[in-house]
């Protein structure tokens, strides 16, 4: 592509429930480097995330997200009686609602496609017209929490069921360059090791407040210190507690539901990116987060854009810049 003729390039952004506020940072850095988006394909959270960027609100987004706690987020969780779902969705959709500009999609400034699945057919479905609002609340709605939403004879539910990050759906919709952003890739190999390496980052605070204790009694005998500071850590933590850190918490409805159709998601987007490459995938360290941990949004939003930073200059080649980075 020439400077006369530049490359339209698409987003791609994948499901992952809390995570999702990634999405918000590798939009950030990807502005400040004056990259500009053709298209926007978003499934699940990456089509919330995408939707208010495409209606021009996102500032308004990151300067709420890092602002909402549990209190804030229990109030969107509107039970019913188990029929389709526990979630009726109309407080979600309220929330939507007061974050984008109630238009149709056809009529935003960025071309928008938000996808969702048939629960009929298992058909994967592009809403690129219509009410946007409807439209991210079908591809939200995570089966068994969110009950489906109904547009024209379609009942829809969750795009992740079909397309948790729809490469081929930027594509389709003009993009020469597509920048993928993957929330999940770390689900199966890392969910594992997750609480014990916040439990290892745990004891190494402790050790280092102990050791700054220690060295105010015992003044500059570096080797005392430490030596007492293994000593007292030992003697403090059973055998069986340093091999299994503490005892589990059993997961909540929600969790399992959650967690189990983003392990499914996981898996779909794997086999689909052997098939429908990005053409860069960007996959920010989202392995702390769970999956409805909401109010760790500044954290993700801080990943999301550390990770588009570090790819900042492959960008740039790829799309045949100079390399701005320093």
């Amino acid at each position: 592509m020439s400077e006369n003729n530049p490359p339209k390039i698409g987003l791609a952004l994948g499901s992952g429930s809390a995570r999702g506020w990634a999405h918000i940072g590798v939009i950030q850095a990807l502005e400040e480097a004056n990259i500009p988006i053709h298209c926007i394909a978003g499934c699940s959270i990456g089509a919330l995330a995408g939707a208010i960027y495409a209606s021009g609100n996102l500032d308004r987004l990151s300067d709420l997200a890092p602002n909402l706690d549990w209190r804030k987020i229990s109030s969107f969780f509107d039970l019913v009686f188990p029929k389709s779902g526990l979630v009726n969705g109309k407080k979600v959709a309220r929330f939507v609602r007061d974050h984008i500009r109630e238009t149709n999609i056809e009529d935003l400034p960025i071309r928008f496609c938000a996808v969702a699945t048939d629960l009929d057919t298992g058909e994967e479905v592009h809403l690129v017209e219509g009410d946007i609002i409807e439209a991210v609340r079908a591809s939200i709605s995570v089966p068994g929490v969110f009950t489906p939403v109904k547009i024209g004879d379609r009942c829809l539910i969750d795009g992740g069921m079909a397309n948790p990050l729809p490469v081929n759906v930027a594509r389709e919709m003009g993009a020469d360059f597509v920048i993928a952003v993957d929330i999940n890739h770390d689900i199966v190999t890392k969910k594992g090791v997750s609480r014990t390496t916040r439990f290892e980052r745990r004891t190494e605070i402790r050790k280092e407040r102990r050791r700054k204790r220690l060295e105010k009694a015992f003044g500059g005998n570096t080797k005392l210190v430490e030596a007492l500071n293994d000593r007292i850590e030992s003697l403090g933590l059973p055998r069986a507690r340093r091999i299994r850190p503490g005892k589990e918490k059993t997961p909540n409805i929600f969790d399992v539901l959650t967690t189990a159709v983003n392990i499914m998601e996981a898996r779909i987007t794997a086999a689909r990116l052997a098939f429908e490459p990005a053409d860069l995938l960007i996959q920010p360290d989202m392995s702390p987060i769970r999956f409805l941990e909401f109010h760790r949004a500044q954290e993700a939003i801080d990943a999301g854009y550390a990770a588009t930073k570090e790819r900042m200059g492959e960008i740039e080649i790829l799309l045949g810049k100079p390399d701005s980075t320093p």
